[in-house]
């Protein structure tokens, strides 16, 4: 009679993950990026200290700014590039202008998050700036976005993972 149990449970696993497939690819296809509930970004002017950048990130909790000339966007500036570019090499004093990203990738607000994944699982890219009609930017969609989104469409699923799954396959934990 166990196997039979086990069968129907592994049958019914399969039909669920194929349903969660489905909802996920669909709403990942067909949800504009605006449904990822992502923040106005933190802007600054090409000329602002690298120190004045970096602080400006730790104080809203955000991985990037955007770098302004005038209300144009020009740049973006990461944490990544903080790594890379400015630790052991540049004075914190130094314009963002002189190390930020040029020209960075962009997506409109009302593209596919699909499209927004794409550009970001393509060019390496954490963080993402978005783009008003008038091209404008209204926000940065980051890769915790994403992750936020897709926790947002099975929650239960994600939220009863235990603490340590691996403890329970192998009949490790106390219970």
């Amino acid at each position: 009679m166990g196997i039979a149990a086990s069968e129907f449970e592994d049958a019914y696993d399969h039909v669920e993950s194929e349903e969660d497939a489905e909802k996920l690819c669909c709403a990942i296809l067909t949800e504009p990026i605006r449904g990822l509930g992502f923040r106005e970004p933190i802007c600054v002017q090409c000329d602002t200290a690298v120190r004045d950048a970096t602080t400006a990130m730790n104080d809203a909790h955000v991985g990037c700014v955007l770098v302004m000339e005038g209300d144009r966007l020009i740049g973006i500036f990461t944490e990544r590039d903080l790594m890379k570019k400015v630790v052991g090499r540049l004075e914190l004093d130094s314009p963002i202008g002189e190390i930020m990203t040029p020209n960075p990738e962009t997506v409109g607000i009302d593209d596919g998050i699909a499209y927004a994944l794409n550009k970001m699982h393509t060019g390496g890219y954490r963080h993402i700036p978005v783009l008003d009609r008038q091209g404008r930017p209204v926000g940065v969609v980051s890769m915790r976005d994403v992750v936020r989104f897709i926790v947002s469409l099975f929650p239960a699923a994600v939220l009863n993972v235990p603490p340590e799954p691996g403890l329970a396959a192998r009949g490790l934990h106390g219970g």
